[in-house]
């Protein structure tokens, strides 16, 4: 059976809730390199993240199940300024702590600070708390 890659996670928990989401609908689904990004995060880009693998026979059904969950998702995240939910999850690294930290570590340490995970709205550029 060949299986196709419909969505790709940078972590292993949302990962696993989407395979469980389309396992309750009936889809087989594994999950591909979950062992290297979970074991080395520095690897994410480098692989590709956490791959949802399904057969290609179920792959467009997968991927409006997947679709219809991240929307369920955003829409519980609406932005507290403008109530738009044309937000995402990026990592921030605008506070001049995080600028300062990064040259520091950079120059005296061995290892680089992680930036601020926040959700960004498209609509109105407000960067509000991820939790």
């Amino acid at each position: 059976m060949e299986y196709t890659p419909v969505w790709s996670y940078d972590n292993y928990i949302p990962a696993h809730i989407a395979a469980g989401r389309l396992e309750e609908e009936g889809i087989d689904c594994w999950l591909k390199d979950e062992n290297s990004v979970t074991i080395l995060p520095m690897w994410t880009n480098a692989v590709g993240g956490i791959k949802l693998m399904v057969p290609n026979d179920d792959a467009k059904r997968a991927w409006e199940i997947l679709n219809t969950l991240a929307m369920d998702h955003k829409a519980s995240t609406p932005c507290p300024r403008c109530g738009s939910v044309d937000n995402e999850v990026i990592l921030s690294q605008r506070k001049a702590s995080n600028v300062f930290g990064a040259i520091f570590t950079f120059c005296f340490l061995n290892y680089a600070l992680a930036g601020v995970r926040v959700y960004h709205c498209f609509k109105c550029g407000h960067e509000y708390p991820f939790d």
